[in-house]
């Protein structure tokens, strides 16, 4: 007979998930090229997918505004036309048609929602050299390191509540653990890999964009009164659960790093 807690078989999951999702990410990550596009656009559609639902979208419209996100998306691939201002656009142009044809200005407002990340992701791997692997890692690393801070943190110490109404687990001690992890991961990067000393100092500011993405999508899950966005991954819910950081996060990476190396 097992002794396990639900807690710690909840952890197991999460910590067992979680890993798979770092090594896919890296694994496409240090690939590049057609590799890393595919895994980000696919996870770009069920994120999509998963906002429609959060916005009480329907069926019929979320699927066209998956089909809508195709095309800047197939555009910006490697093997068509690669990254350009003409898809980012079209991304606006995309955007507002959805929200005209579905009369949901929200589901257009999804578009921007996963595919600003996206172009930023897709810019920051697509960098010369060695400097594209560094700067897209550090993006998506950092709100891994942010996460994994802010959880252990905010179980370990605990302490007054951010904004319990929208977030009932998300403590000022978490947010702290995460900045500490977001600087800690900043300079080991900087240490070990020659990241700029510049972005190692702006990860903590980072780690505070990417919570307030996790708090954004609290905030629309309260309001339609559901515990996730879906239920994909095991132990994390949806992608957009998972990925909820990163969405806020990557645009203002990819900015910071455009500041830098101009």
């Amino acid at each position: 007979m097992s002794t396990r807690t639900p807690f710690a078989s909840e952890l197991l999951t999460r910590v067992g998930v979680g890993i798979i999702l770092v090594v896919l990410a890296s694994v496409a990550l240090w690939s590049g090229g057609f590799a890393f596009w595919a895994l980000v656009t696919a996870a770009a559609l069920i994120m999509l997918s998963e906002f429609g639902g959060l916005v009480n979208a329907s069926d019929k419209h979320r699927r066209l505004a998956m089909f809508a996100l195709c095309v800047p998306l197939g555009i910006v691939a490697p093997v068509a036309a690669g990254l350009n201002f003409f898809a980012f656009g079209l991304l606006g142009g995309l955007a507002l048609a959805i929200g005209t044809v579905s009369r949901s200005w929200a589901l257009g407002a999804g578009l921007l929602y996963v595919g600003i990340p996206v172009f930023a992701l897709l810019w920051l791997r697509a960098l010369p050299g060695d400097s594209g692997l560094l700067y897209a890692f550090w993006a998506m690393a950092l709100v891994w390191a942010t996460d994994i801070g802010a959880y252990f943190a905010g179980r370990g110490i605990g302490g007054p509540k951010i904004a319990p109404a929208i977030s009932p687990n998300k403590t000022w001690a978490g947010l702290a653990g995460g900045m500490l992890g977001a600087l800690l991961l900043g300079w080991a990067l900087t240490r070990f890999a020659g990241l700029d000393w510049r972005l190692a100092m702006a990860s903590p500011l980072l780690a505070i964009l990417a919570q307030a993405g996790d708090f954004f999508e609290s905030w629309m899950k309260r309001r339609v009164g559901v515990k996730d966005s879906g239920a994909l991954l095991p132990g994390h819910g949806g992608v957009l659960d998972r990925l909820d950081g990163l969405v806020t996060s990557a645009p203002f990476a990819a900015l910071f790093v455009a500041m830098v190396v101009a």
